[in-house]
Formats: structure tokens, sequence, C-alpha cells
């Protein structure tokens, strides 16, 4: 052999050791640290030292914020899609009075479509009386002729901090059915969570870019950032925003069913879904993971739930198991892989939640917290169907079956 056949083996021998080694170590990770290695190779922080407190009721997630903000001292900053004008939007505005009174600094915003398309929407008269009571209060983007300019994009975000301290997220906005139901659909079923630790301050400073980007108010003094040490999980903060971090939402979910290697449970309320996250789902189907949706079978919107049903038929119909929740409209955003991690926050799995709107997800790094969602999935199918062929031909009309079809041209949209 001469010395250059030598070096030709010695290479190939190299390669091959390096592609067998890489298949090895990758095949040998778990899905939870393969996320957490992928969305930071993205650019997403993670925390250790975190506190979560899950809350699966809106009458619980109320009670427990109200009661926070009544004991802020410096600050409360709050962004959401909408605050519907009720009772409870009325009590939390009569809080954040008092508040200003003490001295503390309130700042909250709301979407202008978000605010528009809801059936009680916030007034001009209703922004200035909390304006003159000191309630520093903005809406982003509002909608003014032409009206088309300003469908995308969205911000569909859920997101209050308190003191810098404690921090809340999920996929509930500021409305009376999350406690008490709608003549519509029922129960209205969402979830949402109570976070301390460092990772406030990543939600702080996500609200912070959107405040200063629509206000020029610099909120970078440290007195808004006092997230420290409280508990022992890790957490990463999943943030969409349009022209900056556009793929990160759908890079995560991407990767997360990609990642799995024995179950996937979703609950998501508008799953119209992309090509890609259609794609992933199959993917994960054929290689034999165990892949668990649910959806609701009431919705308060009409033709996307055609699409939605019309989409988990056919994972049903590829080895998916798929439950139709009963009671009312469940309207949570959650994923849990593997029982590793999970996933809660405001983005649904349509092409709004992952290439249009801004969005925020928190993927926590936990088993403990994925079990209890994994518990809660369980009791839920309890009052739920199974979707199987039958139930299809039971509840789905000629007529509904080609509004899914049709519906389904349109996912590049809704």
């Amino acid at each position: 052999m001469n010395s250059f056949q030598g070096y030709l083996l010695r290479t190939t021998l190299t390669v091959l050791f390096a592609i067998h080694y890489s298949l090895f170590t990758t095949s040998a990770q778990t899905s939870d640290s393969l996320i957490v290695r992928q969305m930071r190779e993205l650019g997403v922080r993670f925390t250790d030292d975190n506190k979560v407190r899950l809350i699966m009721s809106g009458r619980d997630k109320f009670e427990l914020m109200f009661e926070d903000i009544r004991n802020a001292r410096q600050s409360v900053h709050l962004e959401y899609f909408n605050f519907r004008n009720d009772s409870i939007a009325s009590l939390l505005f009569d809080i954040l009075r008092e508040k200003c009174k003490e001295g503390v600094e309130v700042r909250a915003m709301f979407d202008g479509f978000g605010n528009d398309s809801n059936n009680q929407p916030l007034k001009k008269h209703h922004l200035e009386k909390l304006r003159a009571d000191g309630i520093n209060i903005i809406e982003f983007d509002p909608i003014r002729f032409p009206w088309v300019n300003h469908i995308w994009p969205r911000d569909h975000r859920k997101i209050v901090v308190i003191d810098g301290k404690i921090a809340y997220t999920g996929g509930m906005n500021v409305a009376d059915y999350y406690v008490v139901g709608s003549e519509l659909v029922g129960e209205w079923r969402d979830m949402h969570c109570r976070l301390e630790g460092p990772v406030v301050n990543d939600l702080q400073t996500i609200f912070a870019r959107m405040w200063r980007r629509n206000t020029g108010e610099d909120l970078s003094a440290s007195k808004y950032y006092q997230g420290v040490p409280a508990g022992h999980k890790m957490i990463g903060i999943i943030n969409r925003e349009p022209r900056v971090m556009n793929q990160y939402m759908q890079k995560f979910y991407i990767q997360a069913i990609d990642d799995a290697r024995d179950s996937i449970k979703i609950i998501n309320a508008y799953m119209t879904l992309t090509p890609a996250s259609w794609k992933a789902l199959k993917r994960a189907i054929d290689r034999g993971v165990k892949v668990e949706i649910m959806v609701s079978q009431k919705y308060d919107v009409k033709l996307t739930p055609d699409v939605v049903l019309r989409n988990v038929h056919k994972l049903m119909k590829r080895g998916a198991s798929v439950w139709l929740y009963q009671p009312g409209f469940h309207h949570s955003k959650i994923m849990m892989v593997d029982g590793r991690f999970c996933t809660v926050g405001s983005a649904n799995l349509d092409a709004r939640g992952l290439r249009f709107d801004f969005e925020e997800n928190a993927l926590i790094i936990d088993r403990e917290t994925t079990l209890e969602l994994d518990a809660m999935f369980e009791r839920d199918k309890q009052k739920s169907n199974q979707l199987t062929d039958e139930e299809w031909e039971r509840i789905r009309t000629p007529w509904q079956k080609f509004r899914g079809w049709f519906g389904s041209l349109l996912t590049p949209l809704i």
C-alpha cells in the first residue's frame, strides 16, 4: 500500500467513525437535552432555578394574579391580546387604580385587532378614564382605514410582570368567560402559569422591547429585573417577533416533535397547521411515536374548526389518537413530549401563531411539571369522545366536510 492509499484509508475510517459517533450520540441523547441544545443554538436563553405553578382554570388565574397585583410595590406590566370590557377587566382596572394611588407604576398594552374583534371592546372613553386615573395603557397597531394594512402581524402574547419578580403567561386573555363560560360554547378551558426566578427577567425584556417600540420609553433600569433563584426548574422563553425572531416558534415546534422518542401529547385550539408542522407530526407517527391530540368539538369561530377537524381526522387515519373535548371550548396551547418537557403559551399551531404574529411560549424542561400536564390530559380524556371513523361520519355532514376541504386551501392565512 503506497502512502496515498494509506492516507485515503485513514481519512475514510476517520469520516466513518465521525458519522457513526454522531449518529450514536444523537440517538443516545434524550429529547429534553436535544431540544435545549437546538434552541440554544437558535439563540434561546435557558435559566435554571425557576419556580412554576401551573394554572388550569380562569378562576384560579385571576384569584392568584389579582392577589399578586394587590401586593405589588413598584411596578405592574401587562401585555394582552385583549381586555374584554366586562366584570373581570373592571375588577382588574379597579385594583390597578388603587396601585397607582400607592405610587406603583402601571403599564398596560393590548392589540388593536384583538380589542376590536371581541364583542365587548374597550372604547375611547374607557381608555381616557383609565389614563386619567394613572394607568398608562396603550393600543398596539390600532385598526384604521384601510383596515387590510393591519391584518398582520398582531400581538397575541399574554404577559404580566409584577415588581420584576413574578410573571404570568399562557393562553388566557382578560375576560369573564374564562370563569363562567359562554352561551355559545359552554365551559371555556385554558392554561396559564405563574413563574418566579430568572425567567421573569426574560419576560420583562420582551415586554420592555414592545413597550419601547410603541412609546419610546426605556425600561432598562435594574428595578424592573428582580428575578432571582426561586426553585429548581429549567425554563426557556420561545419568543416570536416578526422580522426579528421570525422562525423561532415554528422551529421550536418542529424540533420538539422531531426530537420525540416515545410520546407527544398536544392540546391546541386552532390546529389548522402549517405544511412544516403537518409533516413533522406525520414523521413522528410514522416512526412509532405515540401521538395524542385533543381539540374541541365546540368552537367560538366559523370555518377554522372545520379545518381543524379535517386535519385531526387525517392524522387519526395515519395512526394518531384524537380526542374531542365535550364540556366546552379547550382554548389551551400546550404540548408534552416524552414526559420530559412541555410548553405552555400563546401560540396556536396555525399560520398566524407560527409565521405571522407576536407570540411567546414557556418551554419548561422538567419532568414533574410535564407529568402534571400529562395527568390533566388523561383527566380531560374522560370528558372527551375519541375520534373514530364511525364518530367522524356521525358528527360531520357532507357540507361540513366540504367546508373543511375548502378552508384547508386558506391555511396559509388562518
